[in-house]
């Protein structure tokens, strides 16, 4: 059973378990999964930002958005989650490049670096098996469409419906939530 926080405890939550998690100079592996709107990127620069260094080395955050190819891309994004940026040889992914919707240059991860991947599809059994750290954020459906259109506006309101659906199809085949280490309840 996952540990249930509200958000304004997650980062705290997180890096205690970051923490617990760390063997040695072995790097540090968190997912951070939920549907559009949820606050992925919002948790994933919080953690980032709070983390110490000191205490457990370097940490790269990796935000999904820079690996979907298109609107039609997250379960591909999800699977090079697992194949590739989690790789323990060459990590990395190719970055997609939104504004000529085509494959943009390869960005090398350092196998050595921990690892903060924010995003839509970031937990499935797989790549659940692979990190030290499981998150899944929960939000309501209309809090949820309102952050992610205020944020994104035009470019994703035509898109909406179809990136529904595939997180829907995530969410039947991988029911993340029960993979999650940590269920942060989003305002």
């Amino acid at each position: 059973m996952p540990e249930q926080v509200i958000v304004d405890d997650a980062v705290g939550a997180l890096l205690r378990r970051a923490e617990e998690a760390r063997v040695g100079s072995r790097r540090v592996v968190l997912l951070i999964d939920g549907r559009s709107g949820s606050g992925k990127t919002t948790l994933g620069r919080a953690v980032a930002a709070a983390w110490p260094v000191d205490r457990l080395g370097p940490v790269r955050l990796v935000h999904l958005d820079d690996v979907y190819p298109g609107w039609h891309g997250l379960e591909a994004a999800s699977r090079a989650v697992e194949t590739s940026i989690l790789s323990p040889v060459d990590p990395g992914w190719r970055r997609w490049d939104w504004e000529h919707d085509r494959a943009a240059a390869w960005e090398v991860l350092d196998p050595a670096v921990s690892l903060i991947v924010e995003g839509a599809g970031a937990l499935t059994r797989a790549s659940s098996a692979l990190a030290d750290v499981r998150v899944w954020l929960e939000l309501d459906a209309d809090t949820r469409r309102r952050r992610a259109l205020d944020r994104d506006g035009a470019a994703f309101e035509p898109w909406w419906d179809v990136w529904a659906a595939q997180e829907d199809r995530h969410l039947d085949r991988w029911s993340p939530t029960g993979l999650a280490d940590l269920v942060v309840e989003a305002r």
